[in-house]
């Protein structure tokens, strides 16, 4: 089953109450809390007061939105990070492969990102926490090749794969990465962009009714969740959502495969 989300990083300078009075607006199911602004790390009280709104409302908590940088040196220990989640009551962590893209990452790198990220997952385990690695540019999985290969070296079993459309690919190069990830992927950032130009997703609808249909093919439940919103607008926000739900009702089951 996929269902719908919204990552709190999509409206910064809003409020931990307002965020939650927009997704119960929108409808969706649940929300990713960044750790950034909403539920700064090491911050226990904090997360504590998000986890108990976020039940309060019905809504489920996805994940831990951190950035942690597998490999590198990082303004907030790991541990911390690891804390706060647990307070939020976070299944998984957000983190990220490290801070150099593939093309600019020797062995040596490659070890030690590989490393610290089966350290950071071994901690989590303890606690039933999942890591999530971000399909992102400027670290490890920038591309689909170097993607899949941080995910085949990685042996904890508790480390999973995030995905979200790579900027300047065209749709089939995309589709090749989702695949190329699917044994590990787990959810994805919805939005829709022209480049870099924030566009309603109502015009992305084709290629995201492909995006979907892999991700509805997949087992487990997964959450779609709806990021960078054209100019930060609340109401275009409610829109996308609804555009959303409306791209995952229409997903078709044959035979355990989908049809869209």
């Amino acid at each position: 089953m996929i269902k719908t989300g919204l990552c709190s990083v999509t409206f910064r300078e809003f409020s931990v109450e307002r965020i939650i009075d927009l997704a119960k607006k929108a409808g969706v199911g649940g929300i990713e809390w960044g750790g950034d602004v909403h539920v700064p790390p090491g911050n226990l009280a904090r997360a504590l007061d998000v986890a108990d709104l976020t039940a309060k409302a019905g809504l489920s908590i996805v994940s831990y939105g951190s950035y942690y940088r597998s490999g590198c040196e990082n303004d907030v220990p790991f541990d911390q990070i690891l804390k706060t989640a647990i307070t939020l009551g976070a299944p998984s962590i957000r983190v990220w492969a490290g801070n150099r893209g593939s093309i600019k990452a020797d062995e040596q790198y490659w070890k030690k990102v590989i490393w610290d990220t089966e350290r950071i997952a071994a901690l989590a385990e303890e606690s039933c926490i999942t890591i999530h690695i971000e399909y992102h540019g400027g670290t490890l999985t920038d591309t689909r090749t170097s993607a899949s290969r941080l995910m085949k070296a990685i042996t904890q079993e508790n480390v999973k794969a995030y995905w979200q459309p790579p900027v300047g690919e065209d749709v089939d190069t995309r589709l090749r990465g989702m695949k190329e990830i699917e044994p590990w992927l787990s959810h994805v950032h919805v939005f829709h962009w022209d480049n870099r130009d924030r566009r309603p997703l109502n015009e992305g609808k084709a290629e995201w009714k492909r995006y979907l249909g892999i991700l509805a093919g997949l087992q487990h439940d997964h959450y779609a969740m709806l990021e960078f919103v054209k100019e930060n607008d609340p109401e275009q926000f409610l829109r996308d959502a609804d555009t959303l739900q409306i791209l995952i009702d229409q997903c078709e089951w044959v035979d355990g495969f989908p049809f869209l």
